[in-house]
This record gives C-alpha cells, sequence and structure tokens, in this order.
C-alpha cells in the first residue's frame, strides 16, 4: 500500500518567555480542555515548535470510549507489523494500553528506529519527541504525531533565533570558550544548533556527566532549555557560578562581569508541572507519612531537588519504586499519570503525588483516544495525515549532536 503524505510544517519567529504560563494552563480550565477536538481551536505561540491542528471530523468526537477502543485495535490489527505505537509515560491509560512501547522520549526513538519492519511510527508523545524519532528513523519510516497541538511548554520558551542572539552575545562580551548542551526536551533545529557548534544533548539522567564532557572542552557552558535541570546539574558538579539568561532582556537580564565569571549560564526555562512542586509540599509529606521517601524529577526547582531523599529521571523514579520493599511510602514529585500509573502497578506500596492539585501535562494530553483513532484509521486508508518531518540539514547536525551523547556513554 502506497499512502499518500499531508505533512505540516511549522513557522519559527520569536515569543516571549510569559506566554508559557497561559499555554501551561491550556486544558486546566475544565474537563471538556481534555476531550476529542478540544484543541482545534489551540493557536500555537508564535515561535512554538508545534503545529496547528486541523479540526477533527465530528464523527470522531461523538464515539464513546468503548467505541474509540474497538476501533484503534482494528485499524492495529489492520496495519499489523507495519504499525509501532510509541506511548511517553506521561500520556494517559487509555492511550498507553496501545501502545508497543512505553518509555521516556529518547529511549521510544530508539526503540522505534529498531523496529525496520514498521513504516508508520505513531508517537504518543509531544512534538520535540516526534522530531527526535524522525531523526532517529530509517528513510523509508514515517513518524505520525496524532494531534499537532501537542507540543512542549518548556521545549517552546528556547528558539533558534532566541538562542543564536544569545550565543553573539555571549560570545561578544565573554572571554573561552563556550559549549552548547542542549536538553532533549527540545526542537530539532537547536540539538543541530549544538551539534555545529561542537555541543552535545543530554537527558536528565546523564545531564551532569554530558556537561562535565562540554567543560572538558570549553570555558562556559549555555545550558538550554530547561534552568532547573541545569542548575541542578551545576550543583551536582559543584559548580558555583551560574548566571540565568533571561532572552527578553538585553544580555539576558545579566552584568558583563557576573556573565564572564560565570561556569555555566543557564536558559530561563522551566516544565510547568515539575515548576509546581514544592518544599511545603515535602515537610507535608513527611508530617503526614513519618519515614516517607521522597524522590522528585530533576526538572523540579532547587530547593525541592535538595529537600528530596532522591531525585532522577522517570525512568529511575520507576526503578526506585519497583525496585523498593513492600510497605513502604513514596511522595513523587513528577506528572500524573506517571504517579497513578505506578500505584496500579504497585498496590503493595504507598504512593502519591506530591502535589495535592492533581496537574496533568496539558500538551502531553491533547493526544486524545479520538486522535489517535482518527490518525490510525487514516493510515488504514493509505493516506498519512500530522507527519513530521526534519529537513535533511538540519537532521545532519542534529544527528551528531546526539552521536556525541551516545559516544560519551553515559
Amino acid at each position: 500500500m502506497t499512502a499518500e503524505t499531508s505533512s505540516t510544517s511549522t513557522t519559527i519567529a520569536s515569543d516571549p518567555v510569559s506566554t508559557f504560563t497561559s499555554l501551561a494552563a491550556l486544558g486546566t480550565v475544565s474537563p471538556r480542555s481534555y476531550g476529542p477536538g478540544a484543541s482545534a481551536s489551540v493557536t500555537p505561540p508564535r515561535n512554538a515548535a508545534m503545529g496547528r491542528q486541523e479540526p477533527l471530523p465530528p464523527e470522531y468526537r461523538l464515539l464513546s470510549p468503548d467505541e474509540l477502543d474497538m476501533r484503534i485495535r482494528a485499524a492495529r490489527t489492520e496495519l499489523g507489523s507495519r504499525l509501532v505505537i510509541l506511548g511517553h509515560h506521561y500520556q494517559r491509560d487509555e492511550i498507553v494500553r496501545f501502545a508497543d512501547f512505553r518509555g521516556d522520549s529518547f529511549k521510544l526513538s530508539q526503540l522505534a528506529a529498531a523496529r525496520t519492519d514498521a513504516d508508520f511510527i505513531v508517537f504518543c508523545g509531544v512534538h520535540f519527541m516526534a522530531e527526535s524519532a524522525d531523526l532517529l528513523s530509517a528513510p523509508q519510516q514515517q513518524v505520525i504525531l496524532p494531534n499537532l497541538a501537542a507540543g512542549c511548554s518548556m521545549a517552546d520558551m528556547a528558539n533558534l533565533e532566541d538562542v543564536e542572539s544569545c550565543w553573539e552575545q555571549l560570545a561578544a562580551v565573554t572571554s573561552g570558550r563556550i559549549i552548547p548542551v542542549t536538553y532533549m526536551n527540545s526542537s530539532a533545529d537547536l540539538k543541530a544548533f549544538c551539534g555545529e557548534r561542537g555541543g552535545i544533548v543530554c537527558t536528565s539522567s546523564n545531564a551532569p556527566a554530558l556537561v562535565r564532557w562540554a567543560l572538558e572542552r570549553g570555558d562556559r557552558v549555555l545550558f538550554f532549555p530547561d534552568e532547573h535541570l541545569g542548575r541542578n546539574t551545576g550543583y551536582r558538579l559543584g559548580i558555583e557560578r551560574m548566571a540565568v539568561w533571561n532572552p527578553r532582556l538585553e544580555l539576558g537580564g545579566n552584568e558583563v562581569e557576573d556573565l564572564e565569571r560565570s561556569t555555566m549560564v543557564l536558559w530561563k526555562g522551566f516544565c510547568s508541572v515539575h515548576e509546581r512542586f514544592t518544599v511545603e509540599q515535602i515537610a507535608e509529606a513527611r508530617s503526614r507519612f513519618p519515614g516517607v521517601n521522597v524522590i522528585v524529577h530533576p526538572e523540579c526547582r532547587r530547593e525541592v531537588v535538595a529537600a528530596a531523599d532522591l531525585d532522577g529521571s522517570t525512568e529511575v523514579i520507576i526503578r526506585a519504586i519497583e525496585s523498593a520493599p513492600a510497605g513502604t511510602t513514596w511522595a513523587v514529585g513528577t506528572e500524573i499519570n506517571l504517579v497513578r500509573r505506578l500505584q496500579a502497578e504497585h498496590p503493595d506500596k504507598t504512593i502519591f503525588c506530591l502535589d495535592p492539585v492533581v496537574c496533568p501535562c496539558s500538551t502531553m494530553y491533547r493526544i486524545h483516544p479520538a486522535y489517535l483513532c482518527w490518525a490510525l484509521e487514516n493510515l488504514v486508508a493509505g493516506r498519512v495525515v500530522n507527519r513530521i518531518t526534519v529537513d535533511d540539514r538540519t537532521r545532519h547536525w542534529a544527528r551528531l549532536a546526539l552521536q556525541r551523547m551516545l559516544d560519551v556513554g553515559a
């Protein structure tokens, strides 16, 4: 079967950091915001990597959960080994149940790339994850994001134009070599930016090793887009001089002397979910559950990570709880869908989210089963919708930055 391809490109321009408070809040106004078709009217921030999603056909909005399940399963059966579905840890259970693989973004991209028999990679995650899958996939494979409105607010806080401006300003006022390090949660063009300038990509697990690698090759690290992961990494390495770069201000809001003295320059970006966790929540958990184990994601604020017992990526959090003795109690500082899944899979332990106000990743949540059904049934009909592609030049440099990460072996 030869599928027609409907590919969507996105426009890049500048956008203020303040936009993302409202972007992160999308879907929290009412329960309807998470339903099928809820993101049809979402207009991306001007520099967001995510695209504008075309309206979901009315028939899909009206399907019951049971009808959606039946039709998704039928489409999966029809497509067979030509299809692989990836489900990020933060996805709702109604999506994860159909995933061939479940994991974090880079792990999923690697698993999909190994499935060379699959023509279609349907990534139930967000835009930068689908881009990473396209970077690593074979030429004949096509990557589909069921809902183009599923972006990442943190990834969109750093765009190529602003990072290039930062780079030029830093080069003009500081001495020595700057090495750029981008978190995996960034657009493909920023990964390419790093690749072209001797930099590297990192994950939340290997960030300390890769920042150390960068400082062995340069005098200063420009770390983006997550200030908190960068700061937690710097503290772990014993780095004291860190400046924060706000792209809305001249010199990022810094004095020249502070930039010259800095070892790390941290981009002013954040995860809207992980920034919700507080030291007060940890204190409350310890008060209510003496002996509780507190584990948080390193995208949390520095003071939260310092107050926790453990911090680590989603995979680290999962392994820590899986290997813990029965009867132990865990307060977890990460996205609620993962926490609920851990509760269900480990009934012998007490597991709860640090934040009493349930806060799912609102953009991840835009991958509703109705969008997955729509995308799969289009594939069955020979049409590829919402294909995510990375141009050849960006692919070359981004893959180089990823390969450096793999070569370090951290």
